[in-house]
């Protein structure tokens, strides 16, 4: 194995490491993100995300896993004391044994694979990290193509975001857009290239039932904001809007949810997915 760099004090590498967890301008900036947790850093690797970085407990008897991890991957190794460890842990109350420095990837729409069966699902501004996760998770879970966040939105790199998803975010396609326009000039785009894509806007007051709704061709799926729900600019923008029916007390579904229902549906409109 390679020279392994030891980092024992809160020195300026360590701090960039620190300002990953809780400063998005920060990421931004420097490209990369932190990762903890064995499926996510897996699928990282599995995916070939650029890997920058592997950071681990000097003092720990690490796990098969982690040993094999540190061994095979072609990158820096850093040995961090328990107490640094326990600090880019973050709220987690043991250290992880394991952390992994990755590099943001390019935020451009041809990264999702356009073709007969595009199932794509849009999530316009939303606030919640943990809900941009867990549509990243249902996106993989049932097939889809890619996601794409709008807008100013909670941030797909945040922690919170990393860890909801499960890992699903290193095994899809998440892309980042300005606005509705960046996603409507795309799928102009992808028309134009052969592949015939609707846009269909989900509300509780949509002129078509969600069991009604052809999911069986090319779609993207727009989910509009937790509070607001889609904007005008989206409405005028889809070729459907369609709704979930729901009964109960319940005045609406949580945004993540919404749209892993539709998600669930196209899948299962297109016979694909295993049982669970």
């Amino acid at each position: 194995m390679a020279r392994v760099l030891r980092v024992t004090t809160r020195n300026a590498r360590f701090q960039q490491w620190e300002a990953l967890l809780t400063n998005r301008t920060k990421r931004q900036r420097s490209g990369e993100f932190l990762v903890q947790g064995v499926r996510p850093i897996t699928l990282a690797i599995q995916h070939r995300w650029d890997v920058r970085c592997l950071l681990y407990d000097a003092a720990a008897a690490l796990s098969r896993w982690a040993r094999e991890t540190v061994a095979s991957v072609p990158t820096e190794k850093v040995a961090l004391s328990p107490e640094l460890m326990h600090e880019l842990g973050g709220k987690s109350e043991t250290p992880p044994e394991l952390l992994a420095v990755v590099g943001l990837p390019e935020d451009d729409l041809r990264r999702i694979p356009a073709g007969p069966d595009l199932l794509v699902v849009v999530f316009d501004r939303p606030t919640s990290p943990g809900n941009i996760g867990t549509l990243v998770r249902s996106a993989d879970a049932f097939g889809a193509s890619g996601v794409v966040v709008t807008g100013h939105a909670a941030d797909v790199y945040d922690p919170k975001t990393v860890r909801a998803s499960t890992g699903s975010l290193f095994a899809v396609p998440v892309v980042r857009a300005r606005s509705h326009r960046q996603v409507v000039e795309w799928a102009t785009g992808v028309r134009a290239g052969g592949t015939d894509v609707r846009l269909l806007g989900t509300d509780e007051a949509g002129a078509v039932h969600l069991a009604a709704c052809d999911l069986t061709g090319p779609a993207a799926v727009v989910i509009g904001n937790e509070t607001a729900g889609l904007s005008a600019a989206w409405r005028d923008a889809c070729d459907e809007i369609v709704r979930i029916p729901i009964t109960g007390s319940a005045s609406s579904l949580n945004a993540a949810t919404a749209g892993s229902v539709v998600l669930y549906e196209a899948a299962r409109q297109r016979g694909v997915g295993r049982g669970v």
